[in-house]
């Protein structure tokens, strides 16, 4: 015998797994069965799971934020800084975002 699961999710994602098992040869049911199958094999979640990125700002006292802008300013004035769109990458890839 065999149960049915129901489940619901957004058209979206439901479109893009679809998408994607059928390009890795599968389709969304047969993953969620392998899913299920890996979960009882290592009696948990078959990936790790861990907690988003903690907050990558600093908190910083008035004193401080003077003292990194005085520093930013000079270097401005020697040319030494970074694009925005390059400082937004590094922090993204850094970060997990």
């Amino acid at each position: 015998m065999a149960s049915t699961i129901q489940v619901r999710v957004d058209d979206d994602l439901k479109r893009k797994s679809d998408a994607l098992f059928k390009d890795l040869g599968t389709d969304t049911t047969t993953a969620i069965r392998i899913f299920l199958t890996q979960a009882l094999a290592v009696n948990g979640f078959p990936f790790e799971i861990k907690r988003a990125t903690a907050n990558p700002y600093e908190t910083l006292t008035e004193h401080e934020i003077l003292d990194k802008l005085e520093k930013s300013r000079e270097h401005a004035a020697q040319g030494m800084y970074k694009d925005a769109t390059e400082v937004s990458r590094d922090m993204r890839a850094k970060y997990g975002l």
